[in-house]
């Protein structure tokens, strides 16, 4: 796993490697940004020759105001135009994070998967992605801003009036100073917030996942509570970042409000005194707010944006390993070409207990039949041939190393969880086909055995159908893969656990016509009745394949 690297600036340069819209819109907020310092000090040129004008009743104030009414327009349109831009910067850069976090995913595979909290990583793709708007349409919208806007201001104040620019240098850096100190205190709070809502995530997907089984045994209530104290402590968090904020915020206020003042009485003593012209001093004056104003907003921003922050530390962590996997370990594009035989010689999963090696050849037109007692390793294989595990050994299909094959190129799969979700049953049993065929949907629910209606609607994670249903649906979804062609191996892992004999029979004598028209099957069943139908049995206990 490479080293995970920090953001060392308010910009992680990895945002530029890995949203790369988010460059051209630095180019479109500095361009705005040069637009509004113009725009600001033509308003405040303008506005004072407009009221000098009206004092001294000089001619051509007429036509000063008209000019003042141009600019404001144009401040208007601008603000409008970086509003715009920032909105549509958000919404391209969330996008291209999803994308690139799903595409990352992918290259890592199953097995990289499997070691993950999936709740986590929901929450960062999710809820994360979606508050890195404020990120990036508002926090850096406003850094960019401020780096073009203040510095210019300062220089043009102080061509005007070199104390109340002396007074605006020495000032402006207590606003950022104080920000730093509250930010490292934000930051710290933010991150623990971040992983409490994640652990709150993942608490709440295991309790309702596993909500029978906690109601069966009565410790439901133990479970409820358990996900109330998670939210009671991630209901602090948020008031303490909520605390820290508005703290944050009354700072870069007042001494904002200081600073205005300091440079205000100074110009006012002055002009008192003769010391200096009432068009430069209200120049200066007018000049004086928007110099400290981007400063100001950048702190604001900042800590609307902290969570947004979080969650692309996530992100870009996910993003760099897949970076680092070597172009060698990716899975090929593509349907392999091949009649279809697995091959596995001393295949040994890694898992913390140590597994005895696997070694079987799986043909088209037969059924292999893998048995032993529970934790031997059988699912374990299973895992290791769609990528979900790390293994040792050789495993090829047609001769090609399954770590460099997409297991959805080849593999047609059933796990002991059916895997269902919401929608009807024939969505599921054609999961993941662009353009289903509602024969071979009825084919496949006929052959795996299942009278499910495929119009019917089922609920989240198949709400609606018994164990046994649901795992008829599921080997249904398999045999639907190899019937459309996305599949030449079929691998079912204890497919018959959950059904009566009778069924089970007809299960068997179902899987073996699909063999004898030239399917590869694979069945992991701890069932002796499987090896009725079986080719080749391989016992996974250590203990030598038997044919």
């Amino acid at each position: 796993m490479p080293e995970k690297r920090t953001r060392t600036g308010p910009v992680d340069p990895r945002l530029l490697r890995y949203a790369r819209s988010s460059r051209g819109f630095f180019l479109a907020a500095g361009a705005l940004s040069v637009a509004r310092v113009a725009a600001t000090i033509a308003f405040a040129w303008l506005l004072t020759a407009a009221i000098t004008g009206v004092l001294d009743r000089t001619d051509g104030l007429a036509r000063t105001l008209m000019w003042l009414g141009v600019v404001v327009l144009v401040r208007a349109a601008l603000v409008w135009a970086d509003e715009r831009v920032a909105a549509g910067a958000a919404s391209r850069v969330g996008s291209e994070l999803r994308l690139a976090l799903l595409a990352a995913i992918r290259r890592l595979g199953p097995s990289w998967l499997a070691r993950r909290n999936s709740s986590a990583l929901t929450v960062t793709a999710g809820h994360g992605l979606e508050a890195l708007d404020v990120y990036v349409g508002r926090f850096l919208p406003q850094l960019v801003a401020t780096v073009i806007i203040t510095p210019v201001l300062l220089v043009v104040m102080w061509g005007q009036d070199w104390i109340s620019g002396l007074t605006a240098v020495i000032c402006l850096p207590l606003i950022p100073l104080f920000m730093a100190l509250i930010g490292l205190a934000t930051r710290s709070v933010q991150q623990k917030q971040w992983r409490t809502l994640q652990r709150l995530a993942t608490r709440f997907a295991d309790t309702v996942s596993g909500l029978g089984t906690l109601r069966l045994f009565g410790r439901e209530r133990k479970a409820v509570a358990s996900v109330e104290s998670i939210s009671d402590g991630y209901r602090r968090e948020t008031m303490t970042v909520l605390r820290i904020t508005f703290v944050s915020g009354f700072m870069l206020e007042f001494l904002a409000s200081i600073s205005v003042a300091i440079i205000a009485v100074s110009i006012g003593l002055r002009m008192l005194n003769g010391e200096m012209a009432l068009s430069v001093g209200l120049f200066v004056l007018l000049l004086a707010p928007e110099a400290f104003f981007p400063v100001r907003q950048v702190g604001v921003q900042f800590h609307a944006a902290t969570e947004g922050l979080a969650a692309t530390a996530d992100v870009f962590s996910v993003l760099d390993e897949a970076a680092a996997v070597s172009p060698a370990d990716d899975a090929v594009a593509g349907t392999p070409e091949g009649p279809g035989v697995l091959a596995l010689i001393d295949v040994r999963v890694q898992r913390d207990e140590p597994l005895p090696p696997v070694s079987f050849t799986a043909r088209p037109g037969t059924v292999t039949v893998l048995r032993g007692p529970s934790g031997a390793g059988k699912s374990s294989v299973v895992a290791a041939l769609r990528r979900a595990a790390e293994f040792t050994g050789t495993a090829t299909l047609d001769g090609i190393d399954l770590r460099h094959l997409s297991p959805a190129s080849w593999l047609a799969w059933a796990d002991q969880r059916p895997g269902l979700i919401a929608g009807t049953v024939a969505a599921n049993v054609a999961l993941g086909d662009d353009a289903p065929a509602a024969d071979d949907v009825a084919w496949a629910l006929r052959t795996a055995c299942s009278d499910a209606d495929p119009d019917r609607e089922l609920g989240a994670q198949g709400a609606g159908l018994s164990g046994g249903q649901a795992q008829r649906v599921a080997v249904a979804r398999a045999l639907y893969r190899h019937r459309r062609g996305a599949a030449r191996v079929i691998v079912l892992d204890e497919p018959s656990s959950a059904l009566d004999a009778h069924t089970e029979a007809r299960l068997w004598r179902e899987l073996r016509g699909v063999a004898d028209r030239g399917a590869t099957v694979v069945v992991v069943s701890h069932r002796s009745t499987a090896e009725s139908i079986a080719d080749d049995v391989v016992l996974v206990a250590g203990a030598e394949a038997r044919s």
